[in-house]
């Protein structure tokens, strides 16, 4: 109900985990939203299943942060992000809308409790952090708005940059960090302290204008 009253958003179809990926094999939405628990087949098995698909979707799992200690393996299995179902519905849509454009979904709250949860998470050991420091700094400042959820297109848009280039410095980024996805890099990000200090640094710079 709330994605269908949302302006540019259409829900194709729901279903269960049971028929999720067939579903999704036949419908071809663009984004697809996942319970990361359901009681037939488990949204992680459903993540997999579509993950095999010559072009699947964007995925957000949906989590309460419970008990979800299995939402650090779907991110590692090709989830694009995480969003709580408390999720207030008008940022719900803008979520969907930042996922179909490629970008990364994590809400702040949800990011919050996963790195409260999982104090490993992104970064089991000190070293995966010191990695961030292996970056350029136009490549820091692409994986500061790669955390904030942008598209390779709206990064470009921000700094200047043409989206095959943004293209290309993600795909290093990725490669330094050794992760696979750019909510892994994300997490990396605000594990190792480098959205804060851009904040800080972007607050200055504001105030110098």
């Amino acid at each position: 109900m709330i994605l269908n009253a949302s302006d540019g958003i259409e829900v194709v179809a729901t279903a269960d985990g049971a028929q999720a990926a067939d579903v999704v094999r036949r419908e071809l939405p663009d984004v697809v939203l996942l319970d990361i628990r359901m009681p037939d087949v488990d949204g992680l098995t459903v993540l997999r299943q579509i993950q095999e698909l010559p072009a699947p979707p964007h995925v957000a799992m949906l989590t309460t942060f419970d008990t979800d200690e299995y939402i650090l393996t779907a991110l590692r299995s090709g989830a694009s992000g995480f969003l709580l179902k408390d999720t207030e519905p008008e940022q719900l849509a803008q979520l969907v809308r930042t996922l179909a454009a490629g970008g990364v979904v994590m809400s702040p709250k949800a990011s919050r409790a996963l790195l409260r949860s999982h104090p490993g998470a992104g970064a089991s050991q000190d070293a995966d952090v010191a990695r961030v420091g292996l970056l350029s700094e136009r490549e820091r400042d692409v994986l500061v708005l790669v955390a904030e959820g942008l598209s390779n297109a709206d990064i470009g848009t921000r700094i200047h940059l043409s989206t095959g280039t943004v293209k290309d410095h993600v795909s290093s980024i990725l490669t330094k960090l050794r992760v696979t996805s750019r909510v892994q890099a994300a997490l990396l990000a605000e594990r190792s302290g480098l959205l804060s200090h851009h904040d800080d640094d972007g607050a200055t710079r504001e105030t110098g204008r």
